[in-house]
Protein backbone atom coordinates (compact mmCIF):
# COMPACT_ATOMS: atom_id res chain seq x y z
CA UNK A 1 0.00 0.00 0.00
CA UNK A 2 1.06 3.54 -0.80
CA UNK A 3 -0.92 6.59 0.70
CA UNK A 4 -3.26 4.06 1.69
CA UNK A 5 -3.54 3.77 -2.49
CA UNK A 6 -3.50 -0.50 -3.29
CA UNK A 7 -0.35 -0.94 -5.93
CA UNK A 8 -1.17 0.59 -9.00
CA UNK A 9 -2.00 -1.47 -11.95
CA UNK A 10 -0.45 -3.09 -14.94
CA UNK A 11 -2.33 -5.13 -16.71
CA UNK A 12 -2.34 -2.82 -20.31
CA UNK A 13 0.68 -5.10 -21.91
CA UNK A 14 2.19 -1.80 -23.02
CA UNK A 15 3.93 0.60 -20.53
CA UNK A 16 2.26 3.78 -21.98
CA UNK A 17 -1.17 2.14 -21.64
CA UNK A 18 0.26 1.92 -18.17
CA UNK A 19 0.87 5.13 -17.68
CA UNK A 20 -2.80 6.33 -18.65
CA UNK A 21 -3.88 3.38 -16.61
CA UNK A 22 -1.89 5.51 -13.10
CA UNK A 23 -5.58 7.01 -12.79
CA UNK A 24 -8.57 4.17 -12.41
CA UNK A 25 -11.67 3.43 -10.93
CA UNK A 26 -10.63 -0.17 -9.78
CA UNK A 27 -13.94 -0.88 -7.52
CA UNK A 28 -15.79 2.42 -6.88
CA UNK A 29 -13.51 5.54 -5.79
CA UNK A 30 -11.21 6.95 -8.86
CA UNK A 31 -7.73 6.84 -7.07
CA UNK A 32 -4.68 8.99 -8.82
CA UNK A 33 -1.08 6.69 -8.02
CA UNK A 34 0.20 9.82 -9.40
CA UNK A 35 -1.64 12.50 -7.12
CA UNK A 36 1.50 14.35 -5.56
CA UNK A 37 5.10 14.11 -5.72
CA UNK A 38 5.80 10.98 -3.36
CA UNK A 39 2.76 9.04 -5.28
CA UNK A 40 4.59 9.56 -8.74
CA UNK A 41 7.91 8.13 -7.11
CA UNK A 42 6.50 5.09 -5.94
CA UNK A 43 4.79 4.81 -9.46
CA UNK A 44 7.83 5.05 -11.30
CA UNK A 45 9.14 2.33 -8.72
CA UNK A 46 6.37 0.15 -9.35
CA UNK A 47 6.46 0.30 -13.44
CA UNK A 48 10.32 -0.11 -13.34
CA UNK A 49 10.67 2.87 -15.61
CA UNK A 50 13.80 4.44 -13.51
CA UNK A 51 16.46 2.99 -11.07
CA UNK A 52 16.06 2.80 -7.34
CA UNK A 53 19.76 3.85 -7.27
CA UNK A 54 18.55 7.45 -9.57
CA UNK A 55 15.32 7.99 -7.30
CA UNK A 56 16.96 7.62 -4.17
CA UNK A 57 19.74 9.79 -5.30
CA UNK A 58 17.22 12.54 -6.49
CA UNK A 59 15.23 12.16 -3.52
CA UNK A 60 18.11 13.45 -1.36
CA UNK A 61 18.77 16.43 -3.56
CA UNK A 62 15.38 17.63 -4.26
CA UNK A 63 12.42 18.74 -2.23
CA UNK A 64 9.53 17.33 -1.90
CA UNK A 65 7.50 20.20 -3.33
CA UNK A 66 9.66 19.43 -6.64
CA UNK A 67 8.26 16.06 -7.31
CA UNK A 68 4.98 17.48 -6.73
CA UNK A 69 5.41 20.17 -9.92
CA UNK A 70 6.70 17.05 -11.56
CA UNK A 71 3.59 15.19 -10.43
CA UNK A 72 1.43 18.07 -12.12
CA UNK A 73 3.14 17.68 -15.45
CA UNK A 74 3.25 13.84 -15.30
CA UNK A 75 -0.69 14.17 -14.94
CA UNK A 76 -0.68 16.61 -17.63
CA UNK A 77 1.30 14.48 -20.31
CA UNK A 78 -1.19 11.57 -19.03
CA UNK A 79 -4.50 13.54 -19.90
CA UNK A 80 -2.65 14.38 -23.34
CA UNK A 81 -1.73 11.20 -23.98
CA UNK A 82 -4.89 10.15 -23.21
CA UNK A 83 -6.85 12.20 -25.72
CA UNK A 84 -4.53 10.97 -28.34
CA UNK A 85 -4.97 7.66 -27.76
CA UNK A 86 -8.50 7.78 -27.70
CA UNK A 87 -8.62 9.35 -31.07
CA UNK A 88 -6.40 7.38 -32.94
CA UNK A 89 -7.39 3.83 -31.29
CA UNK A 90 -9.11 0.80 -33.66
CA UNK A 91 -6.84 2.26 -36.72
CA UNK A 92 -3.40 2.49 -37.69
CA UNK A 93 -1.03 5.75 -37.21
CA UNK A 94 -0.16 7.12 -40.67
CA UNK A 95 2.32 10.01 -41.42
CA UNK A 96 -0.10 12.86 -41.48
CA UNK A 97 -0.65 11.76 -37.41
CA UNK A 98 2.70 12.95 -36.56
CA UNK A 99 2.07 16.54 -36.71
CA UNK A 100 -0.02 15.69 -33.06
CA UNK A 101 2.73 14.47 -31.14
CA UNK A 102 4.96 17.88 -31.79
CA UNK A 103 4.47 18.11 -27.78
CA UNK A 104 5.98 14.76 -27.54
CA UNK A 105 8.91 15.39 -29.53
CA UNK A 106 9.68 18.15 -27.73
CA UNK A 107 9.92 16.31 -24.38
CA UNK A 108 12.22 13.93 -25.75
CA UNK A 109 14.52 15.74 -27.23
CA UNK A 110 15.73 17.19 -23.92
CA UNK A 111 16.95 13.37 -22.84
CA UNK A 112 20.42 13.29 -21.98
CA UNK A 113 21.69 9.88 -22.69
CA UNK A 114 25.12 8.36 -22.99
CA UNK A 115 26.55 5.17 -24.06
CA UNK A 116 29.11 3.26 -21.68
CA UNK A 117 31.62 0.19 -21.88
CA UNK A 118 30.54 -1.59 -18.19
CA UNK A 119 31.76 -5.39 -17.29
CA UNK A 120 28.89 -7.61 -17.71
CA UNK A 121 27.26 -8.87 -14.69
CA UNK A 122 28.68 -12.33 -13.66
CA UNK A 123 31.05 -12.66 -16.51
CA UNK A 124 33.76 -10.89 -15.02
CA UNK A 125 35.88 -13.61 -16.37
CA UNK A 126 34.63 -14.74 -19.61
CA UNK A 127 35.62 -13.75 -23.09
CA UNK A 128 32.32 -11.52 -23.24
CA UNK A 129 32.93 -9.50 -20.12
CA UNK A 130 32.27 -6.26 -21.78
CA UNK A 131 28.85 -4.46 -22.82
CA UNK A 132 28.15 -1.09 -23.80
CA UNK A 133 25.01 -0.13 -22.13
CA UNK A 134 22.81 3.35 -22.30
CA UNK A 135 22.87 5.73 -19.81
CA UNK A 136 20.53 8.21 -18.68
CA UNK A 137 21.62 11.38 -16.54
CA UNK A 138 19.22 12.26 -13.64
CA UNK A 139 19.95 15.83 -13.45
CA UNK A 140 16.52 17.00 -11.22
CA UNK A 141 12.91 15.59 -10.98
CA UNK A 142 12.29 17.10 -14.49
CA UNK A 143 14.28 14.22 -15.81
CA UNK A 144 11.91 11.82 -14.34
CA UNK A 145 9.39 12.79 -17.14
CA UNK A 146 11.99 11.19 -19.90
CA UNK A 147 11.74 7.28 -19.90
CA UNK A 148 7.74 8.16 -19.58
CA UNK A 149 8.19 10.08 -23.08
CA UNK A 150 10.25 7.48 -24.25
CA UNK A 151 7.78 4.60 -23.51
CA UNK A 152 4.98 7.20 -25.25
CA UNK A 153 7.64 7.26 -28.42
CA UNK A 154 8.14 3.46 -28.60
CA UNK A 155 4.27 2.64 -28.13
CA UNK A 156 3.39 5.24 -30.74
CA UNK A 157 5.99 3.99 -33.10
CA UNK A 158 6.34 -0.06 -32.83
CA UNK A 159 2.34 -0.17 -31.54
CA UNK A 160 -0.52 -1.04 -33.93
CA UNK A 161 -3.01 0.65 -33.03
CA UNK A 162 -5.24 -0.87 -34.08
CA UNK A 163 -5.09 -3.54 -31.13
CA UNK A 164 -5.64 -0.59 -28.86
CA UNK A 165 -8.49 -1.18 -26.79
CA UNK A 166 -11.07 0.45 -23.80
CA UNK A 167 -12.12 -2.02 -21.70
CA UNK A 168 -15.92 -3.17 -21.54
CA UNK A 169 -16.86 -2.87 -18.42
CA UNK A 170 -19.47 -0.57 -18.05
CA UNK A 171 -17.54 1.76 -15.59
CA UNK A 172 -13.51 0.68 -16.34
CA UNK A 173 -11.32 3.47 -17.77
CA UNK A 174 -8.94 1.30 -18.34
CA UNK A 175 -7.35 0.67 -21.96
CA UNK A 176 -4.95 -2.18 -22.88
CA UNK A 177 -2.92 -3.37 -26.19
CA UNK A 178 -5.07 -6.63 -27.03
CA UNK A 179 -2.35 -8.80 -28.32
CA UNK A 180 -4.43 -11.73 -27.83
CA UNK A 181 -4.65 -14.37 -30.73
CA UNK A 182 -7.52 -13.46 -32.89
CA UNK A 183 -7.42 -9.91 -30.84
CA UNK A 184 -10.31 -11.29 -28.83
CA UNK A 185 -9.71 -9.76 -25.66
CA UNK A 186 -12.37 -7.37 -24.20
CA UNK A 187 -11.66 -7.03 -20.15
CA UNK A 188 -8.60 -5.14 -18.28
CA UNK A 189 -8.67 -8.21 -16.44
CA UNK A 190 -11.31 -11.60 -15.89
CA UNK A 191 -10.47 -10.99 -12.10
CA UNK A 192 -11.31 -7.07 -12.36
CA UNK A 193 -14.52 -6.27 -14.95
CA UNK A 194 -14.36 -9.60 -16.98
CA UNK A 195 -15.72 -11.62 -13.49
CA UNK A 196 -18.33 -8.66 -13.09
CA UNK A 197 -19.71 -9.06 -16.78
CA UNK A 198 -19.99 -12.90 -15.69
CA UNK A 199 -22.20 -12.25 -13.13
CA UNK A 200 -23.74 -9.94 -14.20
CA UNK A 201 -24.57 -11.89 -17.53
CA UNK A 202 -25.54 -14.79 -15.05
CA UNK A 203 -27.86 -12.72 -12.63
CA UNK A 204 -29.80 -11.24 -16.19
CA UNK A 205 -30.29 -15.22 -16.77
CA UNK A 206 -32.15 -15.96 -13.39
CA UNK A 207 -34.34 -13.17 -14.03
CA UNK A 208 -38.14 -14.56 -14.32
CA UNK A 209 -39.68 -14.34 -17.90
CA UNK A 210 -42.89 -12.39 -18.42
Amino acid sequence: MFHGRPAAIFIADAPALDFLNSVATPVDVEIDWIEDGEGFLKWLEQAQLVPLDALKALRAQARPEEFDHVAAQARSLREWFRKFVRSQKGRPLFAKDLQKLDSLNRLIERDERFSQIEARHGHAYDANALELRIIRRWRSPESLLLPIGEALAKFVCEEDFSNVKACEGPACTLMFADHTRGRVRRWCSMAICGNRAKQAAHRQRLKPRH
